[in-house]
């Protein structure tokens, strides 16, 4: 999640393992923030469910390690690389609409 404006973040009341939570969201990024609330709270439980660890901190840093551990392994066909492809098209984006309000100004 990008840093948030005050202005522009609302509170959104979250609950992982039980826990209640109250973070700033952007409005626009609440529902990607809920969706990984949800995934989050599956593999901690799945984790719990185990039975193999103990203590919600074990569990969560568990959890942050086997998510991390997915993202930096999120590979396609081999050599190609999710994180660094979603990267390029998000810097394309940027020069694209950079070369769109340039071209307004000429009609």
């Amino acid at each position: 999640m990008s840093t948030i404006d005050a202005k522009e973040a609302k509170g959104l009341q979250i609950t992982i393992m039980g826990r209640s939570f109250r973070v700033a969201c952007k409005e626009e990024e609440q529902r990607s923030l809920l969706e990984a609330v949800d995934y989050l709270n599956r593999r901690m439980e799945e984790i719990r469910d185990q039975g193999k660890i103990v203590g919600l901190e074990r569990i969560a840093i568990m959890a942050a390690l086997n998510i991390t551990h997915e993202f930096l392994g999120a590979k396609v066909g081999g050599d190609f690389d999710m994180a660094a492809f979603k990267r390029r098209m998000a810097h394309m984006k940027t020069v694209i609409d950079q070369a769109m309000s340039e071209q307004t100004k000429l009609f």
